[in-house]
């Protein structure tokens, strides 16, 4: 996590002159990972403003850029080209400028690559596209006696009642095909001709919708949320509730606030196409839908969310972590759910926490931040005891429902056969589960089939051939793959190495075979599989919750992403399959991760009526995180975790940034990270580690070595390693990628 100080000690940018006219000169900034802005001449005839959206000439491109000031003055004037175009889009606002600068400056990224991820739709800054759109004709022009099947019916109806529409949001909005519009037109009652294609109207949240009943605790954290909300100032409240305990109803208090004021709300969610239960929700408590930002939106809706965003018809958003680049132009409140979660980490390109930019953006703009979590991160709470951040706990679950009894069962005596996975306590526990008309989760946070398949004859294992990954078998579509590059091939009939056949073997499980093993246990049970293998998308992950609320499934079988979240009345027992699994390595968050996960997941037993238990089988029964489980002691974990941090200068207690060289040829990769060795900083406060191959030494073809920064927290790291890579110029053919506060270390 980011130094907490860092936000207010990174000074803000001076402010720009307002407009300029013809001939004048301005600092465009291109969506390129390179430079801080070129100078431009603004054309005659052309006046522009700071934040003006233009195309403007690159080689022999045309680029969208960002007007964001005065030129530098230092280019020849015959070198000096003029702006193209100005793109018929409001300007981007201050704030976000201020915010992109500071992500550049903290990142230590091209300002160029960051705005890139502001600008990740650029069709979105195009004048709106002409498209076909159909309208009632006159009356007086129909035929006498027209025949209006039910159909038809409906798109007259939907027709009589809105502007000109698309045929394809015609057969969507009134459920029929697009014959019944073609039959239409024929007919003479409706007309179609050629317009610019409408705006989606985006339906705007009612705050005063009654809301339901909340406990004291949940009152009382609401109560303050909609006070921060109200204030339209700066702060970060944490809403530490366990599972269960309605941390969303309370803050929706604070959401509904922020919309009494006429100000736009951004929710993060570490997985939205997952957020079934959640848009659901939303809907019921603001009779409208938010508006929802993620990869698997069509090209299309990424467009029109976009520009709904920018004009502000857009009030409220739910997205994923890139959705805090979107151009806001009256954001009043974030809120960042599942706090805790990794996935708001970005590993590629410009390298960013969502959760802590999320705090800069509240910082820059003046507006409350409300992270939230049944298990916040160790750098969340460490800000709270210090005072950085306020806390409101929700210690109880909501209603009468209670938090699952945990139990352990001792792997090391325990033992289910050879290629099972499921010992006999669990599966007693499962089948008196089902007997009762209840469901069960058994959890594997491992994807696929088997995690390695090797020759029974010459111990040959299958490696990605691109990567230093062993290749998962995914049984399911007949092929082994690899998690990292996508690399994939069909399972091989003979082994590669000694070409003796039929005796490549599955290792160890994977939630498919999981899945297996079930249906021989539990033949009559019906099972579902939940991985992001099998919820591709928003449809898949509704349909499978409204299956399991249906009671149309026994036993869901899942990795990760059911453990977040979800809200099922009837089931009542968590099994954890391979509970120690997290644990291996020496990642510094090994522990912390492995108990917010296994909490997390724990948490999806008994939060209805009836009670829930959790049964994790472990190798491990004496770990510190697996007794914290049972116990119900998450102080006595975390204080144990902060106090090895902490003697050692480890995050949170001091700084790390990661500098992974990398390249495709090995001898180029190995010289370059020796340079940067000889030239490393080195004094009482800076430590330097490696060079040393990354965990993942061979990457998408390239190989890669790290170096390691370890610095006390006083220190302003950025300008440690700026100076180091000045030092040390990069040398062809290799990239140098920097990672402030690593969260992985792969």
């Amino acid at each position: 996590m980011m130094d907490s100080s860092a936000s207010s000690t990174i000074p803000a940018p001076p402010k720009p002159a307002g407009s300029f006219c013809a001939g004048a000169r301005v600092r465009v900034v291109l969506a390129l990972p390179v430079g801080a802005g070129y100078d431009y001449r603004v054309a005659a005839g052309m006046t522009l403003s700071v934040g003006d959206f233009v195309k403007a000439p690159f080689g022999k491109r045309r680029l969208v850029g960002v007007v964001w000031g005065t030129a530098t003055g230092d280019v020849a004037e015959e070198k000096v080209k003029d702006v193209a175009a100005i793109m018929p889009t409001p300007a981007m606002p201050g704030e976000q400028r201020r915010f992109l600068e500071w992500v550049a400056a903290y990142t230590l990224s091209p300002l160029g690559a960051v705005l890139k991820m502001a600008l990740s739709v650029p069709e979105a800054l195009e004048p709106p596209r002409e498209s076909l759109v159909y309208v009632l004709n006159a009356r007086s022009r129909w035929p006498e006696a027209p025949r209006l099947s039910p159909a038809r019916r409906r798109i007259i109806a939907l027709l009589d009642d809105a502007p000109a529409m698309r045929a394809a949001d015609i057969s969507h909005e009134a459920g029929c095909s697009a014959s019944v519009l073609r039959g239409l037109v024929q007919a003479g009652i409706v007309r179609g001709y050629a317009a610019p294609v409408p705006e989606r109207t985006f339906a705007v949240p009612d705050p005063d919708r009654p809301a339901p009943a909340l406990n004291p605790d949940q009152r009382r954290g609401a109560d303050v949320l909609a006070e921060r909300t109200a204030a339209d100032a700066f702060s970060v409240v944490v809403v530490d509730g366990v599972t269960g305990s309605g941390k969303t109803e309370v803050y929706f208090e604070a959401i509904a606030a922020a919309l009494r004021r006429g100000r736009q709300v951004l929710v993060l969610l570490p997985e939205i196409a997952l957020g079934a239960q959640w848009l659901r929700r939303f809907e019921a408590r603001f009779a409208a839908a938010p508006a929802q930002w993620h990869s698997d939106l069509s090209a299309a809706r990424r467009r029109e969310t976009w520009r709904a965003v920018a004009d502000g018809r857009a009030r409220v958003v739910v997205g994923a972590r890139s959705a805090l680049f979107l151009p806001f132009c009256d954001l009043g409140l974030i809120v960042i759910d599942e706090e805790h979660d990794s996935a708001f980490k970005q590993e590629e390109g410009v390298i960013y926490h969502a959760r802590d930019m999320a705090v800069v953006r509240g910082r820059i703009g003046g507006f409350p931040v409300i992270p939230v979590s049944a298990t916040p991160s160790l750098e969340t709470l460490v800000n709270i005891e210090s005072g950085r951040y306020e806390q409101i706990a929700l210690p109880t679950r909501h209603g009468d429902a209670l938090l699952p009894d945990v139990g352990l069962i001792d792997m090391r005596k325990e033992r289910p056969g050879a290629q099972k996975w499921i010992s006999t306590e669990l599966r007693e526990a499962v089948a008196r589960t089902l007997a009762a008309g209840e469901q069960a989760l058994l959890f594997l946070n491992r994807r696929g089939y088997a995690p390695l398949t090797l020759c029974r004859t010459c111990g040959h294992r299958m490696q990605c051939p691109g990567c230093s990954a062993w290749l998962v078998e995914h049984r399911s579509r007949k092929r082994l793959l690899c998690h990292h590059c996508g690399f994939s091939m069909a399972r091989p009939v003979r082994c590669p190495a000694c070409d003796d056949e039929d005796t490549m073997v599955a290792c160890g499980p994977g939630v498919e075979r999981l899945a297996e093993e079930a249906r021989e246990i539990f033949p009559d049970a019906r099972i579902a599989l939940a991985s992001s293998d099998t919820l591709t998308g928003p449809q898949a992950a509704f349909d499978l919750v409204r299956r399991i609320e249906d009671h149309a499934v026994d036993i869901v079988i899942g990795t990760q992403v059911v453990a977040k979240g979800y809200h099922f009345a009837l089931l009542t027992l968590v099994g954890v399959i391979d509970g120690d699994v997290g644990l291996m390595g020496g990642d510094l968050r090994a522990g912390e991760r492995t108990y917010q996960l296994l909490s997390q997941v724990s948490g999806r037993a008994g939060r209805a009526a009836r009670a829930g238990r959790v049964l994790m089988q472990t190798y491990l029964p004496d770990h510190p995180v697996m007794t914290a489980l049972v116990n119900g002691d998450r102080a006595a974990f975390l204080s144990a975790e902060k106090d090895g941090r902490r003697a050692t200068h480890m995050p949170p207690y001091g700084r790390l940034v990661a500098l992974i060289v990398s390249g495709r040829d090995a001898r180029t990769v190995d010289a370059m990270a020796q340079r940067l060795a000889r030239s490393a900083p080195s004094s009482k406060t800076i430590q330097v580690l490696g060079p040393a191959p990354a965990p993942m030494a061979f990457l998408r073809g390239r190989h890669r070595r790290r170096l390691l920064l370890k610095a006390r927290k006083e220190v302003r790291v950025q300008t440690v390693v700026a100076a180091w890579l000045r030092s040390a110029p990069a040398m062809a053919g290799v990239r140098v990628q920097i990672d402030v506060d690593p969260m992985s270390f792969f």
